[in-house]
């Protein structure tokens, strides 16, 4: 087991779980609640890495962080770095290859709150926020949980999207999922077989607590 990618994975997956929730919060609540035609045209680019190949996505994230572009040049005058084949760009592409992973089931959460809520709040005098976190938020933990868990799951079985803009430098950007491809590049199917049933087990148990907590979230919401 390659317990040094295991620990990027871990860490890389803890900070675009917990950046992505407080970015996907509000993206969500706006998407469920606007009436502006143009909503769908956010929502289809939020969408977008659930069709798009990877390889695809990490090349034009690779373009957008080298120093030919005029982000990638602004971080290399600010902080002296660059951000390809570093952690933190890593962590950029993450954040945007996972985003629809934690919009999507807060958007579907956020939309089947009775709209009667919000607006006996608003007439009550709550601001925007204040409903969000009041109302909207509570009555969407199970879409609030099922955000988190898809996210973290998501982000520690990412591979092309690691591969391109990380690339495969060890105790930095090697992840497991990269470590896996390189054991079988190098035929130690032993490590890789081993690899491998670990994150299977661990897609499995995601799957069946995500599972359980949008049940018992609609049961206790028929319930109610």
């Amino acid at each position: 087991m390659d317990w040094q990618a295991i620990g990027v994975s871990l860490r890389l997956a803890v900070l675009t779980t917990a950046i992505l929730l407080v970015i996907a919060v509000p993206l969500a609540s706006w998407l469920a609640f606007s009436r502006r035609r143009w909503t769908v045209v956010v929502e289809a680019i939020v969408a977008l890495p659930l069709v798009l190949p990877p390889t695809v996505l990490g090349y034009y994230v690779l373009v957008a962080l080298g120093t030919a572009s005029p982000f990638g040049r602004w971080w290399k005058e600010l902080t002296g770095a660059t951000l390809a084949f570093t952690f933190t760009g890593l962590l950029i592409a993450s954040i945007l290859y996972s985003l629809p992973f934690a919009v999507q089931p807060l958007l579907a959460a956020f939309a089947g709150v009775d709209r009667r809520l919000l607006d006996a709040s608003t007439m009550l005098g709550r601001s925007s926020a204040a409903t969000l976190w009041k109302i909207t938020l509570p009555l969407s933990r199970a879409g609030l949980t099922t955000a988190g868990v898809l996210t973290f799951a998501h982000t520690i079985g990412e591979f092309g999207v690691v591969l391109m803009v990380g690339g495969n430098i060890p105790g930095q950007t090697r992840t497991v999922s990269i470590s896996v491809y390189d054991s079988v590049q190098s035929f130690d199917y032993a490590a890789a077989g081993l690899t491998s049933l670990v994150l299977l087990i661990f897609s499995l148990l995601v799957l069946t607590a995500t599972y359980a907590v949008q049940r018992r979230g609609a049961l206790l919401w028929a319930r109610t």
